[in-house]
Order: structure tokens, then C-alpha cells, then sequence
């Protein structure tokens, strides 16, 4: 079972808060909000520990396992905005896990780096990408090999970088698009793009919560029901945030491809349309837009997480989100299949739909995935009437 959304919610924020700067929960409030930092070096040796080996351990076996020697490996500094001071305690242990030959290229890592400066553990994600060639030198000759770089994002904890790896992943892949496309050195906009990292993937849903305040409660329903959104008179920036939120606060990949499909053409054929977000005004206007009790209860706890300023629990709140509507869908599906066989099981479906605050979205989610089985189908059916009827008590 997943804790309540309270408990879930004071646990994440305790253990995100704990993991990152340290000291006394008084001292923390006075912190400004975590800073970033990158760092992009230029690196070659893997392809020398590639034709080594790697022992069991993911150490490179032969001569000189331990410590790659200076004509096999480097690891040189292109770009960063750390001081100076702790640069090469980064380099260092970048310098160890590559050695253990267990970083893959393309595919980022996470982990908790201690540093003097500023004097606390921080998040680190790290990552290894290959710079391709250009037509003109992209020949058979050995010689021009792609150019390798490990670009390093620091900033929160551990815990919290590990919820957007997948985000950062995708950024490095602008950022080895971007580096193909020049010629000559590092750019100025390669430089921007490094040092955006933190507003880019961190930031978006802290700025759409702060954005929309109570009225967050419509995108959340328009995400969870998988009901299109379109988004007007808006700037690019607050089009992405929102895009970006709504993707994070979708059930895709937590429920069956197919169901997601079929429920993405039946709110579209419903009548109601897509969600319409007017952004002409300071205050963005809603048009075609529900909720409901669920998305007004999460709603709140994110604008309860808005008072302590820190970005990583906003996306810690939205996977509890998620994770809370698969625990709903989940039991509601239990209850059908006992009330295919139990009228009290029925009973107890009614009960749990008119209870959860998500009745009217569950319900449509089930009714998509038993489509095909005649008994279940007909549950669903006499839920719906139910439902009906209590819907038209309440007014």
C-alpha cells in the first residue's frame, strides 16, 4: 500500500530537505535555493580500456589496470562555472569512475559528490557522449575518431537529480546536436546552453505551479483524463513548461499503451473538447476545463511545497500523484473483477468510486480496458448509472 498523500508528501520533503545542504532544518531556510554548476571536459581512453577488458569487478584488466597511464588517458577541462578551488575534486572522481569503465556513452549517471566548497555532499549527474564527425572528415581513416566529452551537472542532492535523468539524458542530446553543428571551439550559445540546465529541466514545473496556483487543479485533471490542451497567446518558455508538466503528470508508461490510445480518442471525441489555456492576460484563463476532488487535494500539496522554494519536490510530488491514480485504478480494477461474481463487491465498487475523488476519470480507464469482457463491461455499465444518479442528487 502507498502511504496517504499527507505522509507521502512529509516524507519526501524530510528526506529531499535532509539530502541537501545539511545542518539544521532553521539554517536551511536561510540557504538561497540550491545552485548549479556544470562542467564540460574533453576525455579520451575509453577506447584503449575497451581493447584492455574489463575484469569482473568493471576494472580495466592488463598492465596498468588500476591507474590508466598519462598516454592512454585525459580528462581535460573545456568550459565550466565552478571555482577553481574544487574543479579538480570533480575531475578526480570522474577521472575513477571512468576508469572502472562503467560509464556508457549517451547514457547519464547520478551520484552524490563531496565537495569543499561549498562544504556539502551535491548532486552530481555525469555523463558521456561522442561528438560526430563531420561529413568532410568522417572517413575510413583511423585517425578521425569522434571527439568524446563528459559533461557534469551539479546542484541539489542525489535523490533529487535521480528524478529528471531521463530529462537530462534527452538535454545532452541538444547539447552533442548543438556541438555538431559547430566548427570551431565552444560557441557562446554552447556556454548558455550548459549553464541553462538547472532553469531548463529542473525548473519548469516549480514555474507552472507558481504560474497557475489554484488553478493547477484543471491541468492536473486534464492530464490525468488525457484530455488535449492547447495553450494560446503564450511564449515559448511557458508553452514548454506546460507541455513539459502535462507529459510528467500523464500515466504513459504506468498503463497499457493500447488503453492510453483508446482513452486519448475518447476524450477527444467527447464533447467537451480540448482544454483551452488563454495566456493573453497575467492571469491565465481556462476554457472546457474539470476537476475534481483528487486533483484539488494534490493541487494544494503543491501549493503547500511552493512555501519552501525547492524545485526537486515539486517533480516529487507529481510522481507521488501519479503513483497515488495507478494505486485507485488499481484497486477499482480489483473490486470489478470481485463484483463479477459478489453484488457486495459491487457495492463496495460504488463506494470506493464516490470516495476516491477521481471517480469520473477511474471510471473512464476501466471502462476503455474492459471493453472486450462482457461480464466486467456490464459492471462498469450499472457503476456508470450509479454514479449518474448520485451526480444528479448533488444537485
Amino acid at each position: 500500500m502507498l502511504p496517504s498523500l499527507q505522509e507521502s508528501l512529509d516524507g519526501d520533503e524530510k528526506e529531499l530537505e535532509s539530502s541537501e545542504e545539511g545542518g539544521s532544518t532553521e539554517e536551511r531556510k536561510l540557504e538561497p535555493p540550491p545552485s548549479s554548476h556544470y562542467c564540460l571536459y574533453s576525455y579520451r581512453g575509453s577506447r584503449v580500456a575497451q581493447q584492455r577488458g574489463d575484469s569482473d569487478d568493471g576494472s580495466p584488466s592488463g598492465t596498468n589496470a588500476e591507474t590508466p597511464s598519462g598516454d592512454d588517458f585525459s580528462l581535460s577541462l573545456v568550459d565550466t562555472n565552478l571555482p577553481s578551488e574544487v574543479e579538480p575534486e570533480l575531475r578526480s572522481f570522474i577521472a575513477k569512475r571512468l576508469s572502472k569503465g562503467a560509464v556508457f556513452e549517451g547514457l547519464g549517471n547520478v551520484a552524490s559528490v563531496e565537495l569543499r566548497i561549498p562544504g556539502y555532499q551535491v548532486g552530481c549527474y555525469y555523463c558521456l557522449f561522442q561528438q560526430k564527425l563531420l561529413p568532410e572528415t568522417a572517413t575510413v581513416d583511423s585517425e578521425h575518431n569522434p571527439s568524446e566529452y563528459v559533461v557534469c551537472f551539479l546542484g541539489g542532492s542525489e535523490k533529487g537529480l535521480e528524478l529528471f535523468r531521463l530529462e537530462l539524458d534527452k538535454y545532452i542530446q541538444g547539447l552533442k546536436n548543438n556541438m555538431n553543428c559547430e566548427e570551431r571551439g565552444l560557441e557562446n550559445h554552447i556556454k548558455s546552453y550548459l549553464s541553462s540546465w538547472f532553469e531548463d529541466v529542473v525548473c519548469p514545473i516549480q514555474r507552472v505551479v507558481l504560474l497557475f496556483q489554484e488553478k493547477l487543479t484543471f491541468l492536473l485533471h486534464a492530464a490525468l483524463s488525457y484530455t488535449p490542451v492547447e495553450v494560446k497567446e503564450s511564449d515559448e518558455k511557458t508553452k514548454r513548461d506546460i507541455n513539459r508538466f502535462l507529459s510528467v503528470a500523464s500515466l504513459q508508461g504506468l498503463i497499457h499503451e493500447g488503453t492510453m490510445t483508446s482513452l486519448c480518442m475518447a476524450m477527444t471525441g467527447e464533447q467537451h473538447k480540448s482544454v483551452v489555456i488563454d495566456c493573453s492576460s497575467s492571469q491565465p484563463q481556462f476554457y472546457n476545463a474539470g476537476s475534481n476532488r483528487f486533483c484539488e487535494d494534490w493541487m494544494q500539496a503543491f501549493l503547500n511545497g511552493a512555501e519552501g522554494g525547492n524545485p526537486f519536490l515539486f517533480r516529487q510530488v507529481l510522481e507521488n500523484f501519479k503513483l497515488k491514480a495507478i494505486q485507485d485504478t488499481n484497486n477499482l480494477k480489483r473490486f470489478i473483477r470481485q463484483a463479477e461474481m459478489n453484488h457486495y463487491a459491487l457495492f463496495k465498487c460504488y463506494m470506493f468510486l464516490k470516495n476516491c475523488g477521481s471517480g469520473d476519470i477511474l471510471l473512464k480507464i476501466v471502462k476503455v480496458e474492459h471493453e472486450e469482457m462482457p461480464e466486467a463491461k456490464s459492471v462498469v455499465a450499472v457503476l456508470e448509472e450509479f454514479m449518474k444518479e448520485a451526480l444528479a442528487q448533488s444537485f
